[in-house]
């Protein structure tokens, strides 16, 4: 919030712009580990998931690596 509260705006998967243009992407280390699971099915979760985010929820991420 404190980069969209101060002139930015949100967008989709995470990623936001603050108040002069610079582009961010706000990754949790949940999102993270999920991503790196040596188990690709749980990773394809996680990404799925992501992609029907705006703002990265973490209990729904750790809700898809749960299966």
């Amino acid at each position: 919030n404190a980069i969209i509260d101060n002139g930015g705006e949100a967008s989709h998967c995470g990623w936001c712009k603050d108040k002069w243009g610079i582009h961010w992407q706000i990754t949790p280390i949940a999102l993270t580990q999920a991503f790196k699971n040596p188990d690709r099915a749980i990773a394809k979760r996680a990404f799925e998931a992501m992609m029907t985010m705006g703002k990265i929820d973490i209990a729904a991420i750790e809700a898809a690596v749960r299966g």
